[in-house]
């Protein structure tokens, strides 16, 4: 996935941006499914499961879902193999399709494709498939994939990036407001997600309001330092481990790379 720098309409270029670096842009971000499509229901419940350590809790999914052991899922699938069993049973093969020799015509007395008159109409085939007349209804069959532009500025009175949402149907027909937040959660749709004028173009697209994304941000950058600061430490272990198994002198090649989570942090409240 490529992002790009656009500098975007000239009269709304923002002096404390770069000109050539106005706003960025990722396209052809697929949207498989409709919100809908994902609703929880009561199988999909999560439950927040406490651990003993003194650790994270961790969320179970799924724990409305009632268990299943070998044996009932052996029964299951006897039960389909049974019920295609009879399907097949029932279908039957007709022989009326069988021909006298005398039907057959003699290879001289097909015309050749050039002495056909113009106009000649092709009878039609009753082991066609029916033509579909509607070419813009959507099959159950087809799985219909939307895309949407994904396009990030800069918000100065929150001083954190602001996201937009520009999407297209599978024909790459722009997306109406009312299809772009069937893909949108309703806790959100009109509330915290708007249709609003974009800053750099003369268009408007759904916007994702930035009121709580330094907070957000700055949890994600925060779990990342810690993920770093554990993997240093995983690799430090092991190399002391290595070196005591080896006999040789116990030194550490990596320290003067160790992250420093201080160092690494990013101000995104600023």
């Amino acid at each position: 996935m490529t992002i790009y720098r656009e500098s975007g309409e000239v009269s709304k270029r923002r002096d404390y941006l770069p000109v050539e670096k106005q706003f960025l842009i990722t396209r052809n971000v697929p949207c498989l499914r409709r919100v809908k499509q994902m609703e929880y229901i009561d199988e999909d419940a999560e439950t927040q499961v406490e651990t003993e350590d003194g650790e994270e809790a961790w969320v179970a999914t799924h724990s409305g879902r009632a268990t299943t052991n070998i044996e009932e899922i052996a029964q299951q699938i006897e039960g389909e193999e049974d019920e295609v069993s009879k399907k097949l049973s029932k279908i039957t093969i007709d022989d009326t399709n069988d021909k006298d020799d005398d039907d057959i015509p003699d290879i001289e007395d097909i015309p050749d494709i050039d002495e056909v008159e113009e106009g000649l109409e092709e009878d039609e085939d009753p082991s066609a498939l029916p033509a579909n007349n509607n070419e813009d209804a959507p099959s159950d069959k087809i799985l219909q994939v939307r895309t949407y532009d994904v396009f990030i500025t800069y918000d100065k009175y929150y001083q954190t990036p602001r996201m937009w949402l520009y999407g297209y149907d599978e024909h790459r027909r722009p997306l109406t407001s009312v299809q772009i937040f069937e893909d949108i959660s309703q806790d959100y749709a009109k509330k915290t997600v708007t249709i609003e004028t974009h800053p750099h173009l003369n268009m408007s697209l759904a916007s994702i309001h930035p009121c709580r994304h330094a907070q957000v941000m700055k949890k994600i950058i925060e779990k990342m330092n810690e993920e770093t600061v554990k993997k240093f430490e995983s690799l430090q272990q092991l190399q002391l481990e290595q070196q005591q198994q080896s006999g040789g002198v116990v030194t550490t090649t990596v320290t003067s790379n160790a992250p420093q989570a201080e160092q690494s942090q990013v101000r995104v409240d600023q």
